[in-house]
């Protein structure tokens, strides 16, 4: 199926950037604007195995998109004033963007913020708070590099024993692909039961691989005290929280907006949902959202923003600027909205 959905999202886009349909169907598709969202921003990897490259853009497409949204007559906006029109019913006239980086990655601040600064660009940072202070787990950064050190696997995932070699740069592509989905297809507990007997094998440390990837407290308070920042949450551990009991989403959710608010002394009021797909956040997770006061909350469902929205603040839309697609015409097509016209059937709001 992953594969099958990939290849479709390539035709699809392949077809719109050919036939230039994309670009007489935006009056009526591109709504209001759109959500950014980036992940991590540094140069290139320069070895055949990178599995995780697809979360990935350069610094140098970072500024491109920048300057190329600036051209079209977008504006740049914080989550806070892209949001207030939407509230008071009265949307902008121009259309908008809004840029969030997910995670708490160091490369927002070695790579992307000086970009940000020069294009003088608002964004939000979305903190998982258990990065930050080492205790949580980036398993699909760890599978990565257990497989990259790794000759063979031998793993139990859900029960099922998963062998092979993976020497070569192929075989380690094929290994992923096959735990990946099949991790993704399990519960959190045996999906970080698997990465980390993998992990222990390999002689991966997770706290090594938290801290070389993302910010400490003393980073993320920095970050929350530059003006152009917007510091948001995203949960203790990074689960897909459609997969916990309802008292374990809430406290995800819950403790980890009072764990950046000590860290970083700055009360996050924005939820990003971990994952963020369907099968990892919905109607359960937006409710719970609201009720816990956050003032918006955004998935990774692609979509753009439209008026009806300003009913569903808890369950935002988002456009992934990553690395499969790292081309300008590509963010064409994606800020026309066509795409997500026809991924959605026509329907503006997909909860």
């Amino acid at each position: 199926m992953p594969a099958f959905r990939d290849c479709l999202i390539h035709t699809g886009m392949t077809l719109f950037r050919a036939s230039g349909a994309h670009r007489l169907a935006a009056p009526f598709t591109r709504g209001l604007g759109a959500i950014l969202m980036f992940h991590r921003v540094r140069p290139a990897p320069r070895e055949h195995f990178a599995p995780n490259a697809g979360l990935e853009i350069t610094p140098s497409f970072l500024d491109a998109v920048l300057l190329r949204l600036r051209a079209q007559g977008y504006d740049i906006l914080s989550l806070d004033d892209a949001l207030e029109p939407l509230r008071q019913r009265r949307p902008s006239q121009r259309p908008f963007v809004v840029l969030t980086f997910d995670d708490g990655y160091r490369d927002l601040v070695d790579h992307a913020l000086p970009i940000l600064e020069r294009r003088r660009a608002p964004f939000v940072a979305y903190v998982t708070s258990g990065f930050a202070d080492r205790t949580a787990r980036l398993w699909w950064l760890e599978l990565e590099e257990a497989i990259r050190r790794l000759a063979r696997v031998d793993v139990t995932v859900g029960g099922h024993r998963v062998t092979a070699p993976c020497a070569t740069a192929r075989e380690k592509r094929a290994v992923h692909s096959t735990l990946y989905w099949r991790l993704r297809g399990g519960d959190e507990t045996a999906l970080r039961d698997a990465v980390g007997a993998l992990a222990a094998r390999a002689g991966v440390n997770p706290e090594t691989v938290a801290a070389e990837a993302c910010l400490d407290w003393a980073g993320v308070a920095a970050l929350a005290r530059h003006e152009l920042a917007t510091i948001g949450a995203h949960s203790l551990t990074h689960p897909r929280l459609a997969w916990l009991g309802a008292e374990d989403a809430r406290r995800e959710m819950a403790e980890s907006r009072a764990r950046i608010a000590a860290g970083a002394g700055a009360t996050p009021r924005h939820f990003c949902y971990p994952v963020g797909d369907p099968t990892s956040a919905g109607r359960r997770e937006f409710d719970l959202a609201a009720q816990l006061g956050f003032e918006s909350a955004v998935t990774t469902q692609p979509g753009m923003l439209f008026p009806e929205h300003r009913d569903h603040l808890c369950a935002l839309p988002r456009l992934s600027v990553n690395g499969r697609y790292q081309s300008l015409a590509a963010l064409d097509v994606l800020l026309s909205g066509a795409p997500f016209a026809l991924f959605n059937r026509g329907r503006r709001v997909a909860t």
